[in-house]
């Protein structure tokens, strides 16, 4: 059973220009988090320390956001494209049309979940048989989810239903919870949710008994402690793999909570905790760009962040997370008011719409789509 908290209200129509200034917040700061984040994956606080101090900017000669913001990307388009009315045959169509089809990047289709999932459709296995592999419980689900909470923005239960849809192809369990969460947390900071609601609010659409709420609580009551405590209360010593989405998800949720929503020390205090340390960068980037906007993000971290490389997917490549900022804004505007909700729609996502008449805005993302 799910937690319970208060869901603060969706925005008030009046609120546009802000709604846009919070949406880009939310996108280019996960892909500033993720420039920032990427040199320092996988290493330990003591080893950042050891070789560059504290991290406090970009360290890397040429920063650009890695899989995490290419993804990102990807979701977001399809989720431009199809709205509220997003279905799991969409999301596996996506992945044949713009990855599992295609020729790949030097990353070759990011980390295990992505590579599973993509040997299981090139196997022939339709979703959500596709998700049933060894690394279903990855993160990398939670670091494509912000654009589901830029789109139902003030939803968070609606972000939550799609990122749900979304990861059916890929993940299984708490794979899913932790996009879950991270699409809840930043639908309620988009509506101006406080620091503490944001935390309440993707707790309240996971199970209350998942390993992903017990790493969101322990991360949360640490957080007031600073950030040696919210990395105690949640890493698993020992243990290899640092792309576990409980871990990741936690950690990112208690940076941003031990900064208070602010940006900078949101991002960089999930930088120097280390352990995937581009993903948990890239969903502190995203909450806290929800929370205060655009421009909250320092000038000279943003003008690093040009278009995608397509470095991981290569159909991604010239994407610019702005963009499908605006065309996120754009869709969210046109769509129904009572489109793809639980109650009316269902888990499908059906809204009702007659086949063959797309939006502008669908259009629109057709066209910018790869």
């Amino acid at each position: 059973m799910a937690s319970t908290a208060c869901i603060p209200p969706a925005p008030a129509p009046g609120d546009a220009v802000g709604l846009r200034d919070r949406a880009r917040g939310a996108l280019l700061g996960l892909a500033v988090g993720d420039a920032l984040g990427a040199p320092a994956e996988n290493m330990k606080p003591s080893q950042i320390r050891a070789r560059w101090g504290r991290i406090t900017g970009y360290v890397a000669d040429r920063p650009a956001g890695t899989d995490d913001t290419e993804y990102a990307i990807f979701s977001g388009l399809l989720l431009a494209r199809h709205g509220a009315g997003l279905t799991q045959a969409h999301v596996e169509t996506a992945w044949h049309e713009w990855i599992a089809d295609r020729e790949e990047g030097p990353f070759r289709g990011a980390g295990f979940s992505e590579r599973g999932t993509l040997e299981n459709l090139r196997r022939g296995l339709a979703a959500p048989i596709s998700a049933q592999h060894r690394h279903a419980w990855s993160d990398g689900l939670a670091m494509r989810a912000a654009p589901h909470g830029v789109f139902a923005a003030g939803r968070p239960a609606e972000s939550a239903r799609l990122a749900a849809i979304d990861g059916s192809v890929s993940h299984e369990g708490e794979g899913i919870y932790g996009g879950q969460a991270v699409a809840a947390g930043v639908a309620a900071a988009m509506a101006g949710a406080s620091t503490v609601a944001v935390v309440a609010s993707a707790l309240a659409v996971v199970p209350d008994d998942s390993w992903t709420a017990r790493c969101l609580r322990r991360a949360l009551t640490a957080a007031h402690r600073g950030e040696r405590a919210v990395r105690s209360a949640v890493v698993i010593g020992g243990y290899p793999w640092t792309d576990l989405a409980p871990e990741a998800v936690a950690l990112a949720f208690g940076a941003y909570a031990a900064a208070d929503g602010d940006f900078t020390d949101s991002v960089l205090t999930a930088v120097n905790m280390g352990r995937d340390a581009d993903t948990t960068a890239a969903v502190a980037g995203a909450l806290a760009g929800a929370t205060r906007g655009i421009d909250a993000i320092p000038a000279d971290w943003a003008r690093a962040i040009g278009p995608a490389r397509g470095t991981c997917l290569p159909s991604m490549a010239g994407h610019h997370v702005l963009q499908v900022a605006d065309l996120l804004t754009r869709a969210a505007r046109e769509a129904p008011p009572d489109a793809g909700s639980a109650e009316t729609a269902g888990s499908t996502g059906n809204t009702g719409k007659p086949p063959g008449e797309p939006s502008v805005t669908a259009r629109a993302a057709a066209r910018v789509g790869p």
